[in-house]
């Protein structure tokens, strides 16, 4: 099987990486259109600023390429964020993959939260592929600013000042909030879940 995680000069790749190592793949890190197009699976992590990210993916064409894409997609944090229209942060544009804007937790001046929302939070589990055999209550682990409202892509929810999409589905793009690499046997079980659709 070719994996391909998408290197635009985001953070987190070489843990992803590890993580499929781990369950017996070796993914190429590439941001080649030919090479993303001809994957069997496409990994796109992401970690920091969505103005930065957006203009790394422009300056790279694959702005073009990865809402084009028809085998599974699975991104993470940053890069399940970049898969809707914008984003709070910077007023950027994304890739309109999916319907919906990423907001700040920070919007609410009433919010009694720490930002980031860092650390390990429960999600709700959904008859999804992508979280098959997971338990119930699941933890994992997030790191974000940002974050989805729920809306009608999501099948996961986590809470933190309120309800937010802890994962997400439209067709063959899939988003995890969290850091399923980081996230223990759980999130392991909901890679090995991704590369087996």
């Amino acid at each position: 099987m070719k994996i391909t995680i998408i290197d635009y000069g985001a953070g987190n790749l070489f843990s992803v990486a590890n993580a499929c190592r781990r369950l017996g793949h070796q993914p190429v890190l590439s941001s080649d259109e030919h090479t993303i197009k001809n994957s069997d699976r496409v990994i796109f992590p992401g970690v920091g600023n969505a103005v930065t990210a957006m203009r790394n993916i422009r300056s790279r064409g694959l702005h073009n390429v990865i809402p084009k894409l028809t085998q599974p997609v699975l991104g993470i944090c940053l890069g399940m964020q970049l898969l809707f229209e914008k984003s709070d942060e910077g007023e950027t544009s994304c890739l309109a993959i999916l319907d919906g804007s990423v907001s700040s937790f920070s919007k609410d001046p009433a919010a009694n939260v720490k930002i980031p929302h860092m650390g390990w939070n429960i999600i709700d589990n959904t008859e999804s592929p992508l979280l098959a055999a997971i338990p119930a209550p699941a933890y994992m682990y997030f790191v974000h600013s940002y974050y989805v409202p729920h809306n009608s892509y999501t099948i996961a929810n986590s809470y933190y000042n309120g309800r937010f999409s802890a994962a997400v589905q439209k067709d063959n793009f899939y988003g995890c909030q969290f850091h399923p690499e980081k996230s223990g046997p759980a999130g392991i079980q909901i890679l090995k879940n991704f590369l087996e659709l």
